[in-house]
């Protein structure tokens, strides 16, 4: 299928032939200039940065052919009665403090339980909105890192592209106690979203927020998403992602998290779908006493590939960051991991970790994980290790040895290896929803 978008590219830009949005430009209507400046300058970048190749270090085991962007076209919004249905799908926690839905990057329903929490300063909108009423909070904040880990040229193609998504900002002081949903739907064949999620956490404040990122239907599709999370000075900030696109989606999401003095932020990915799917994480502590941990959770089978790269950033001393990254492989699948702890010059008395754990559950599956460490300050203590197995024999043993069938008694298995990650999760509903949906896919 031939991309089109609506508005026309950019004067003496040039576009690939590999390109969800080719013979048109960035940017909406609806977005105020200043933004929209913004979005040709990121698809001017867009247009001029090769596609990856295997050759690339960051993009070393990758399966570079999967990421073929010229079947994909900008979509349109969705019809009454699919919005309706789609509504009637987003089912996640039982008490929240808020709910967004969003398909095709088009807000479905805003729902905010927080009437005193409004009154205390809290901002929760649609990154549509907030565009266009916050212009300094998102020229502060908005992609301010970038990519960093291989993926310059998609995260072009965000900023270039991006619609919507979710802008929250907790004052001073505020915690809001029930977690925040949102849910990213994509739905027709051959579309492209470009979720966006923006948390600021001002000093002392608390939140959590769980992403949903699902597919209406069986179509084949592009998400291209973002996320930046700014944690004050004594914040804590939560936040778990739970990705359940079809097994016809190429999913990229570039995740930057800053954590300041003595704040805490912890990340927390559920991997379940996906064809092709590419997250690259970075975490940086700039301010000392801080702490970030990062985890994953991911469950392969069929042909699905899982691209995870990650960088711990330590800018400041006395901070501590802690990564647990899991994989289950069945059938002919495949996981990447390369993490990167690195100490910047004068970071003493870091304290960082870096843990993969790869359960292969047949011969075919494949698992490659490269852990390391760049260190450049005395005094600190920083370990790495990956490790890949088979189901231990004596486990399964045991367990069929009570009468329990064989493929019930894998699965058992599989979900106690990878239940460790979510014991991490200090928040027991979220934990139930994650052990519900990893269940299923188990199944």
């Amino acid at each position: 299928m031939n991309a089109t978008v609506e508005l026309p590219a950019p004067a003496n830009t040039s576009v690939p032939d590999a390109c969800p949005v080719s013979d048109a430009g960035p940017g909406f209507a609806e977005h105020p200039e200043y933004f929209r400046a913004r979005q040709r300058a990121a698809w001017e970048k867009f247009t001029q940065l090769p596609m990856p190749v295997r050759t690339d270090e960051n993009w070393r085991f990758s399966d570079v052919k999967a990421v073929d962007l010229s079947p994909f076209h900008r979509a349109d919004a969705i019809a009454d009665g699919d919005g309706a249905a789609i509504l009637a799908r987003s089912i996640g926690l039982t008490e929240t403090a808020g709910r967004m839905v969003f398909a095709n990057d088009r807000l479905l329903t805003q729902e905010f339980h927080g009437d005193t929490l409004r009154a205390k300063g809290v901002l929760w909108m649609p990154l549509e909105q907030a565009i266009g009423e916050q212009r300094e909070l998102i020229e502060k904040h908005f992609m301010r890192e970038g990519a960093l880990l291989g993926s310059q040229k998609f995260g072009a193609l965000h900023e270039s592209q991006v619609r919507n998504g979710t802008f929250l900002y907790v004052p001073r002081g505020v915690e809001i106690a029930l977690p925040i949903e949102c849910f990213h739907w994509s739905q027709g064949e051959g579309t492209s979203s470009f979720p966006h999620t923006i948390i600021i956490a001002e000093p002392m404040s608390k939140v959590t927020v769980v992403d949903y990122f699902q597919s209406a239907g069986e179509d084949p599709a592009l998400a291209v998403g973002a996320n930046d999370i700014i944690v004050g000075d004594g914040a804590k900030v939560t936040y778990v992602a739970v990705q359940q696109c079809n097994r016809q989606t190429l999913a990229f999401r570039l995740n930057n998290t800053v954590v300041s003095r003595d704040a805490s932020a912890l990340a927390l990915v559920l991997n379940l779908g996906g064809r092709y799917v590419r997250s690259e994480a970075v975490s940086h502590l700039r301010g000392p006493g801080g702490r970030s941990d990062m985890l994953s959770i991911t469950s392969t089978e069929g042909s699905q590939w899982v691209d995870q790269r990650t960088l711990q950033i330590h800018e400041a001393p006395n901070t501590a960051s802690d990564l647990l990254y899991k994989n289950a492989l069945n059938d002919q699948s495949r996981t990447i991991f390369t993490g990167l702890i690195r100490v910047d010059p004068g970071a003493h008395k870091t304290d960082a970790y870096q843990k993969v754990r790869n359960l292969l559950l047949t011969d075919e599956a494949e698992a490659n994980s490269a852990p390391g460490l760049e260190i450049e300050a005395d005094d600190v203590r920083c370990s790495h290790g990956a490790t890949t197995g088979q189901v231990d024999a004596e486990e399964l043993f045991y367990l069929l040895s009570r009468g329990i069938p064989l493929r019930e008694a894998q699965r058992l298995v599989v979900f106690g290896f990878l239940n460790e990650v979510t014991e991490r999760l200090p928040h027991e509903a979220i934990c139930e929803l994650l052990r519900d949906r990893l269940h299923a896919k188990l199944g």
